[in-house]
């Protein structure tokens, strides 16, 4: 077991969807990476990944008072050698005060029917979800 934990890791992480009241989903432009995507990163070991998005949300985000999260879906994608397991939540009634830090340089809230260009193709899919654009997928 010790030795295909090596030779196949997985990295287990958790993003939201943060919506505010008007329905419109929040995007991030993280400092690491190009395009817009959702909020989210790694979930420590041991913590549970309903637990790592709120502090994800605080750490990138800065303060959010939302309606609880909801769980949305499980998926997965490679990433290099590794596997990457992404919980979503969905966060409703958002109102957020976002604070430009190292990782997080930018918001918007955008609509989720036409998300602005560059976004990533996983946040993409995921949209094109929730509009009804396109069928569920396991991948991200």
């Amino acid at each position: 077991m010790a030795i295909k934990a090596l030779l196949a890791p997985v990295a287990f992480g958790a993003h939201a969807m943060v919506f505010d009241t008007g329905g419109k989903v929040l995007l991030a432009r993280h400092s690491y990476k190009s395009g817009w995507s959702f909020p989210g990163g790694g979930v420590n070991r041991g913590e549970p990944a309903e637990k790592a998005i709120m502090r994800e949300l605080r750490e990138e985000i800065g303060a959010v008072q939302s309606d609880p999260p909801i769980f949305y879906g499980l998926f997965t994608r490679p990433a290099g050698w590794a596997t990457n397991v992404v919980a979503l939540y969905s966060l409703m009634n958002a109102q957020v005060e976002f604070r430009p830090n190292f990782e997080v340089r930018e918001i918007v809230f955008a609509d989720p029917a036409n998300p602005p260009p560059n976004t990533s193709a996983g946040t993409r899919r995921r949209l094109a979800e929730i509009v009804g654009k396109t069928p569920p997928s396991i991948y991200w």
